[in-house]
Formats: structure tokens, C-alpha cells, sequence
């Protein structure tokens, strides 16, 4: 079964990329490798004539591509070309590049981090918190972050065991959370925050990971004691997890007088702040 879609970074460029928890092996969106080795604006154009070439030279690299689903940029899953580690080593072999080598090592580190996170669980969170620790956000939101994302983990391997298919039921349910729990789907919270490709979670405040995270584990525990099975009982626990936190967020509201759900983030706050600054000091 394929699982855990990330996104990896190699020289400020994103590589998406997959986890196949049955072979344990990581599979690599050839159209992202290319456009990072090569540079092209049109890099599925670049894929397109090298699969041409390479199909035409017999080359077994060629049959060994699989296709995948995988997010694209709108925030749907759609297929690709992927490939794994070994593939993706003899494929950077037929694209000239002065990055080749640098990747080619990158490359191996991936694969090596994976080993070792399965050796030691607590390094993948290790490392997540490091990053968002790079990226500026701020130690306490950080760790409600790490709690969200296994809050999440927890209610989609729920899902799994309870026979909800996953690709478009999973985002399904997740709306149906979402909208109970703020009044917008996923897609309509990102529009209401401004944001194309970024991650909705990454740019969400304290309250709003919060709120999320009740939904969340709201629904993984109606779907326990009801004991939800299928799709159609899964929906029904959604919804009444999503309105629980929905409740909630609607009584903090009330009482406090202030909307739960912005659209300011904490990174788009303090990047105002030190340009602020900035501009003082060179007044």
C-alpha cells in the first residue's frame, strides 16, 4: 500500500514524493527531479521527448517508470510518473546537469533518513520540528503542529481500518470535518487565506490548529465507539466530530468577541514586523 505523501526539499526546490510501506522504498516524481536538474519552465515537455529517446534506445529505465496519483498543484490528485530510488539514480544518468552529482547525494541521504526513521519513529518528528523551527514559526506553535499532525495520522489510519478508500473519500471526510468545524472546506479556507500551493495547515494560527485538531480526534473517537465501518458511516461520525469543535469555536467566538478563523498567519505577521523595521532603519 502506498502512503505518506511529503514533500522534500533539494536546493529550496520541492520534490514530491511517496512511501511504499509494503516494498519500504521511496518513489520520486520524475517531472519534479527534471525540472530541478534541468531548469525548464515546461518540464513534462523535457520528460516527454526524454521518454521518447529513451523508449527508442531499448533503454529498461523506460519500463520501470509507474504511474501514481499524487497532489498536483490545484490541490488534486492526479497521475504522474514516478520512480524509485535505483530508477531514479540510472534516469539522472540521461539528463546533463551540473546539479547531477550534488542530487545524486542528496538522493542517497533521503533514503538513508527513511531507514533510520523507521529504525527511531521520534526522528521524522525530530526533523519536522527542525524544519519548521528554519522556517521561523515559533516553539509553542510548533508543537501543536506535531500534536495536529498525529492527531491526523491517527484518525486517517482509523479510516483505513474501517474500509474508507482513500484518495477522494479520505478529502471527502476531511471536508466534511472542516466544514463543520469552521464553515469552509479546505479549498475555500486556502481562497479565504490567500494561499495557492502552500500547506492550509502551515498557515493556520493557534486557535485554528486547535479547533482542527478537536475536530479531528473528535471523529476518531465517535468512529471508535460507534464502531463506523464503509464510507457512509464514517461521513455521519465526521460531521458530528466537525460540530463538536464547530460548537466550540462558535461559543469561543461569542464570548470573546473575536472570529477564530483569520487571514493572518504567524510567519506573514512577523515577516511585516522586520520589514517594518527595516524600513525604520533606513529611514
Amino acid at each position: 500500500m502506498l502512503d505518506q505523501q511529503k514533500i522534500a526539499i533539494f536546493s529550496g526546490q520541492s520534490i514530491r514524493r511517496y512511501w511504499d510501506k509494503t516494498l519500504e522504498k521511496w518513489y520520486f516524481s520524475v517531472i519534479d527531479v527534471v525540472q530541478v536538474l534541468t531548469g525548464s519552465t515546461v518540464p513534462k515537455r523535457y520528460w516527454s521527448d526524454l521518454k521518447i529517446k529513451l523508449k527508442k534506445e531499448g533503454c529498461e529505465v523506460y519500463d520501470k517508470i509507474v504511474r501514481l496519483k499524487i497532489l498536483a498543484e490545484d490541490g488534486k490528485k492526479r497521475e504522474t510518473d514516478m520512480a524509485d530510488t535505483e530508477i531514479m539514480f540510472r534516469l539522472i544518468q540521461s539528463i546533463p546537469s551540473p546539479k547531477a552529482e550534488p542530487f545524486k547525494l542528496w538522493l542517497a541521504r533521503v533514503g538513508y533518513e527513511r531507514i533510520q526513521e523507521i529504525e527511531d519513529p521520534e526522528l521524522a518528528t525530530k526533523r519536522t520540528r527542525e524544519l519548521y523551527k528554519l522556517k521561523g514559526y515559533p516553539d509553542d506553535w510548533i508543537e501543536k503542529r506535531i500534536r495536529g499532525i498525529a492527531i491526523r495520522e491517527e484518525l486517517t489510519d482509523e479510516w483505513r481500518q474501517r474500509d474508507v478508500r482513500e484518495d477522494k473519500e479520505f478529502a471527502i471526510l476531511t471536508s466534511e470535518i472542516s466544514k463543520a468545524t469552521f464553515g469552509m472546506t479546505p479549498s475555500e479556507y486556502k481562497k479565504f487565506k490567500n494561499l495557492n500551493r502552500e500547506n492550509l495547515r502551515d498557515h493556520m494560527n493557534d486557535l485554528e490548529l486547535i479547533f482542527t485538531m478537536l475536530g479531528e480526534a473528535s471523529t476518531t473517537k465517535i468512529a471508535k465507539s460507534k464502531n463506523a465501518h464503509g464510507f457512509a458511516a464514517n461521513q455521519i461520525a465526521a460531521q458530528k466530530g466537525g460540530k463538536i469543535a464547530g460548537d466550540a469555536r462558535r461559543k469561543l467566538e461569542l464570548e470573546s468577541g473575536n472570529k477564530i478563523s483569520t487571514q493572518q498567519n504567524y510567519l506573514v505577521d512577523k515577516t511585516k514586523k522586520l520589514n517594518k523595521k527595516s524600513s525604520k532603519k533606513r529611514l
